[in-house]
Parts: structure tokens; sequence; C-alpha cells
């Protein structure tokens, strides 16, 4: 089929910045989809998007004017409700073969056209006919407005069009922005397409300021980007545009000399790439004075506000000058570097003056004010929660080292979140950590508690750096905790994508802390330590709503008999809160796993266990891994699966004891499995508590002839009660020696 190029533009009103690349994405691969589903593009079809501030198009290749006929054959129904018991159609099947289409002026011929198949257990008519395949013009008009419909829109505005009839009035039209163009080329030929009020053409519009020509025609579908960016003075490309930015930014630093690099952050680049049509970046400065300010603020206000990239030095520290993407590009540019430079020196005077009115009151006289401060309204105060902090963190710190380690916890736990109640975190939110940091040294805190105060809330993301200090490890597990804690005793837990709290991100930051840090503690321990917080009679902690509902009112109605069933209610609901946040530790700690290329099935071998010290387990997949590889794991899984479901049901009717009496061993086989633990056993004990976990694994791979052997020739339940009991106790040894590492019945096929 004869095919040629096709774009289509829809030109609007400045669109959401950081939107921009997403809707461009978006528009391109939902447009192109469509048109494939309707079978007018080929199979070396190719997409480009582009997408500028008031511009949203796609370039899409090889797009026919007719989609091919297709043959399709489609179901009536079964051949006894659609044929009589003389073979003539009935009702049912004429009026559905009227429903298709079909020709029945002879009404026999169509009847003897219809295939018979089987279908399941009947036999059923069907129906083969030519579907026509569809033209460019109602093709691209469902897919164009498929493509509208599905634009991942933040927020969608509303207004009003004339409408095109004899009568007067007005049609609502709701969309991202309001648009004023729409382009479709087929080749050079336009696609009579409609949408959003507008009928397709061949022109659109340029810069605002520095088009050569207005309109901009586009002669043919591939000299779009081509004639937009000559006549036009825009570049279409989102990724183009980048790429020029960045150039740009490079080669001004370059001239500004010694070392100077723009700020490296692709969110930035991204959101001014989505603010301009042609780029021209250009060299600005402020007064050096302002550099005595942390530079993290004046980062902050030069990108959040004004969207400038600062300048640094070699080594990494802040200049006195910066950068400005500007969508101009006038011969004399003072006036655009005169202005920005007006513009940036009142936000940077606003960061110096909180900067000094801040260092007026130390950290420690702003304690108080953090019980004005609403947490949660269930959860209490920020200085209840900074005490809650505080009582966590001393638990742990005990644990982990001395009275100085417990000493500079406390002191940073307790002025961590201070700096919320300061001019310059209220300005900049942002900067919470940072700034308690930069306050905390200005009071003569020195370094660990400074440093501490800034990195309790790392890590933030995904990658992002641990706490430098064993304090900050301790305070940022304590805060981390806390949060957790909290929202899962009121019943706030993530559902679906929606997680508000970052309960998500708060646990991977406890896993990474306990497992890269190596710390000897007990996940149990400091989950207790958390939990014992909250056992203050204000905090209520959530439980169902119909049980909750049902014991209140017996409270309401007063007498013993309600309250004790509201304290009930209370501890049963603690408790499932408990195991609940738990088994979500567990669960991010194996998709945490997962992602760094472990199977799921050494992952669940290994966390079927619930190992407490989270340190272990990168040691114990390893281990897992290497025993998986021996040719002994197969047979040896399958026995242990085996073990497991024999105790399993021994242990309906009491628990098994793992106690061997020799005297009682009656078949070789058996003998030989003893004779074998008692040798392997110790050594591998000895290997376990010597933290080589791989290799107390591979000296009990040996078992395998003996385990083989006992479950060919001894009978477990034997009708004898003490041989019972003792071949059970024999098998009960060697799962406990078999699954110190992981539950190796896991690993069976």
């Amino acid at each position: 089929m004869t095919t040629q190029n096709l774009l289509v533009e829809l030109f609007v009103e400045e669109l959401p910045p950081k939107a921009l690349q997403k809707l461009g994405d978006a528009f391109a691969s939902v447009l192109a989809d469509q048109l494939r589903a309707q079978g007018l593009t080929s199979a070396d079809t190719a997409v480009t998007a582009y997408a500028s501030p008031r511009r949203l198009a796609a370039h899409v290749s090889h797009v026919a004017l007719k989609a091919e006929d297709k043959a399709v054959q489609q179901k009536l129904m079964p051949v006894s409700v659609g044929l009589n018991a003389e073979g003539q159609a009935t009702p049912a099947l004429l009026k559905k073969l009227q429903a298709l289409g079909a020709d029945l002026s002879d009404p026999a011929a169509a009847v003897a056209a219809l295939k018979r198949a089987p279908d399941g257990k009947a036999e059923a008519l069907f129906y083969d006919s030519l579907v026509t395949g569809a033209t460019l013009d109602t093709g691209l008009q469902k897919a164009l407005d498929e493509a509208i419909a599905k634009l991942p829109i933040p927020k969608v505005m509303s207004y009003q069009l004339e409408t095109d009839c004899e009568l007067p009035g007005w049609s609502s039209v709701h969309f991202v922005r309001p648009a004023h163009g729409l382009v479709a080329l087929h080749g050079t030929t336009v696609v009579p397409v409609k949408a959003l009020g507008l009928t397709a053409g061949c022109t659109t519009q340029g810069h605002r300021f520095e088009a050569l020509v207005s309109p901009v025609v586009v002669p043919h579908a591939d000299q779009y980007a081509e004639v937009l960016q000559s006549d036009g003075a825009v570049i279409a490309s989102f990724a183009a545009r980048r790429a020029e930015i960045a150039r740009q930014l490079a080669a001004a630093a370059a001239k500004v000399g010694n070392g100077a690099r723009p700020i490296d952050d692709d969110a930035l680049l991204d959101e001014v790439t989505a603010l301009v049509e042609r780029p021209n970046v250009l060299t600005c400065s402020f007064e050096k004075e302002f550099l005595e300010v942390p530079q993290e603020c004046l980062i902050l206000t030069m990108k959040a506000n004004q969207k400038y990239f600062p300048l640094l030095d070699a080594a990494g520290k802040l200049t006195n000058q910066f950068l400005v993407v500007s969508n101009i590009s006038p011969e004399d540019t003072s006036f655009v570097t005169g202005g920005n430079e007006r513009v940036v020196r009142p936000r940077l005077a606003d960061a110096k003056f909180f900067f000094d009115q801040d260092r007026k009151k130390t950290l420690a006289s702003r304690v108080e004010g953090l019980s004005k401060v609403v947490y949660h309204n269930k959860l209490g105060t920020q200085g209840e929660r900074v005490e809650r902090v505080r009582a966590i963190a001393k638990a742990i710190a005990t644990q982990l080292g001395d009275a100085a380690l417990v000493q500079d916890a406390d002191q940073a736990a307790l002025l961590a979140k201070t700096d919320l109640v300061t001019d310059m975190v209220g300005e900049f939110p942002e900067l919470q950590g940072t700034m308690g940091r930069y306050y905390a040294l200005n009071d003569g805190l020195g370094e660990v508690v400074a440093d501490a105060i800034e990195d309790h809330y790392k890590p933030r993301f995904a990658g992002d750096a641990l706490p430098r200090n064993t304090a900050g490890v301790v305070v940022a597990l304590a805060d981390k905790l806390e949060t957790l804690v909290g929202m899962f005793g009121i019943g706030n837990l993530p559902t679906g994508d929606r997680d508000p709290f970052a309960l998500r991100r708060h646990a991977l930051g406890v896993i990474r802390m306990l497992v890269e840090k190596d710390l000897p503690l007990s996940l149990d321990v400091v989950l207790n330590s958390a939990w014992s917080v909250y056992e203050d009679e204000s905090i209520q902690i959530a439980w169902g709503k119909a049980q909750g509902e049902k014991d209140l009112q017996a409270l309401k109605d007063g007498g013993k008999g309600g309250i004790v069933a509201y304290g009930h209610s209370k501890r049963v609901a603690e408790e499932n809160a408990r195991v609940a946040l738990a088994d979500f530790i567990y669960d991010r700690l194996a998709g945490s796993l997962r992602e760094q290329g472990y199977s799921a099935q050494e992952v669940d071998a290994v966390l079927a266990l619930r190992p407490q010290r989270l340190a272990q387990v990168p040691q114990f997949l390893a281990a897992v891994r290497a025993f998986a590889a021996l040719p002994e794991s197969p047979a040896l899984a399958a026995a242990n699966k085996r073990v497991g479901n024999i105790l399993k049901k021994a242990e309906l009717e009491g628990p098994v004891d793992a106690h061997v009496n020799p005297d009682l061993l009656q078949e070789q086989a058996e003998k030989d499995l003893y004779a074998a633990l008692q040798r392997f056993v110790p050594e591998a004990n000895a290997q376990f508590d010597a933290g080589d976990y791989t290799a107390s694994l591979q000296t009990l791979a040996v078992l395998r002839a003996p385990v083989d052997a006992f479950f060919d020739d001894v009978m477990v339940n034997a009708e004898q009660l003490d041989l019972r009991l003792n071949r059970q106790g024999l098998l009960k040894s060697l799962h406990e020696a078999m699954n110190r590492v992981a539950d190796l019945s896991r690993l069976a096929s």
C-alpha cells in the first residue's frame, strides 16, 4: 500500500511546564497507537514526539490513505439454534444476519454460505465477511479524539467557543489550555479533521516575538521541525531544545573560567526546557556579600523561584554568578541580564535576613515552640513526637554504644525538628535538616550533633546517602520508626499508589541502615522500642471499625464490661498493627532484594525464617545461591519439604521435641542419619556461628545420601508410640540443622 508521512500539531496557549514532556509523549504515542490499531500504519512506522511551551505535535511515518480490507469470521450461534429440523434458517439467525448486513434476498443461499465448525461440545455457525479498511480521514479523526481524551492533563480548563451554526450561541470546551490551531498534513495534503472547535490546516504560529513570518506555513509533514525553526524561531523537539540548553550552559560556564560549572539538576533543566521556545543562555551576577549565607539557601531560591542555574567553582562552592535561560535573543543583552539581577537581589536579601534573624535564637530555645506545631491530630504535636523519638533513640543508642553515643543521639533527637520553627525553613521547607546543621554549628554544638541533625532525614530517596555518623543513624532510625509505628497504630497504611506519609520510603530507609551499616540490632527489638513509646493512654490505637464502634458504645453505656471490652479490642488491634508493620517491612525488603538481582525463590527461602539481623540477609542469600548450585541441592530441598510436611502434621497432636534416644534407633538407615547428624551438624553450627553461612550449608550437603536412605527404608509414623516420637525427633533435629540459614524447602521446584 502507498504511504506518506503524517504530521499533527495542536497549537495552544502556554502549557504547564512540569507536565509538558509527559503531555507531548502521551499525545504522540496514543495517536500512533490508534492509527496502528486501525491498520493505517506499517511495521516500519516511526513516531516522533514534539512538545514546546505552546504546542503538542507528532510525526508518524508510513501512514496509508486507506487501510487494507480485512477478512473477518464471526461466530453467530449454535447450529441447533440457527437451523430448524429441516435445515432452514430460524428467525433468530435471519435477524442476526440482517444486523450484520448480509444479503438476504435469497435466504437459502445466505444460509448455505455459512460455515459450520466445532465449538466446544456443539457445532456452531460462522459468518465470513470482508470489513472495509478505515480511511485516513475517519481513522485520524478517531485517533486524534482518543489522543486528546487520554492526555494526562494535571488540571482541565474550561473555555467558550462561538458555535459554528446559524443559531448564535456558545459551546464549552474542556482542555489543558485554550487551543488556537490545528495542523494535520499527510505529505503535502491537509487531512480535514477537527478537534476542540478547530479545523485542520497547514499553518501554525512561531515565536511570539522573533518569528520571521506569521503564520508559519508548513508545506510538507517532513518539513515541520525545519520550517518551524527557520521561519518560526522555535525548536519544536523537547529533546533537541533540552540538548541545546545544556550545550549553551556548558559554553557559558566555560567562558566564566576557573573551572566554573552550572549546577547539575535534571528536573530544573526539564522545567526550563518547557518554558522556552528558543533558548538563549546569559551570564548574570549578584553581590558577593550574599555568599555569607549558606549556599543551599541561595541555590534553592535561585532555582525554585527564578529558574536560574547557579554557577559552582571547581571545588563545588557557589560563586556570585548564575546563568539565565532567556526566551529572546536581543542584540543588547544588558537589559535582560540587568533585569534578572534586579529580580534576584531581593530574593537573596530575604534569605540573608532570615539567616541573620534565625541565628539570634539558639535551637534549644526553640524546643518549646514545637509544642504548638501539630504533627497529626491523632498523634499529637511535634513536641510530643520529639519526646517519642528521643525515647526510641536512647533505646537504640544504648544497644549500640556507650554513654557518649547516648548523649549525642539524645541531644540530636531533641533538636532535630527545631529548625521547623525558623524563618528560613518556614520560607523554604526543603531546607529542613540542612539549616538545623548550620544553626547547631552556630550554637557551638559540634559536628557530631550537627551532622546528626541534618542526616536524620536520610535516606530521603532511593540511592540517597546514609547518615554520616552513628548518632545520625540512631536518630534517623528513631525518627522513621516513630513514624511507621504511629501511622500503623492509627491505621494510616499505604494503599495502592497512595502513600502520603512516605511509609514505604521510611521502611526502606530503616532496612538500608540496618543492612548497609551492619548494625547488630534485632528488628523485633527496635520495633518493640518504638511500640513502647505509644503505650501512653493518650495515644489511641486504631482498631476495626465495627468492633471499635461496638466497644465504644459499651464503654459509653458504662460498667466494667464496657471497659474490659474496650481494653481487649485495643490490645488485639495493637497486636494486629504490630504484625502488619513487621510484614510491611519484610515485604519492602523482599522487593528491594529482587530489584538487586536475587531471584524470588532465593528471597522467599531466606525471608521465610524472618531473620532478625537484617545485616545478615545478603550473606544468607549468597549462601543459598551457592547451595542451590550444588548437585545435592534439589534432593535436599525436596527432602526438607517432605520433612516439613511430616512435622506439621505431627505437631497437630502436640509439639515435636528435637530429641533422639539412640537406643530406640532400629533401622540401619535411621542409625546412619543420626550418626551423620552427630558428625556434621556441630561443624556446620560452628561455621554458622562464625558467620560462614556458605560453608555451613555446604557442610550439610553431605546429608543427602543418609536422608534419601532414611525415607526409602524407614517408616516415620510407626505404630509404636516411642519409635514414632523418636523418629519425629530425629527429623526435627534434621530440620533445625538444615534450616538455620534459610527455609530450604522453598528451593524445591
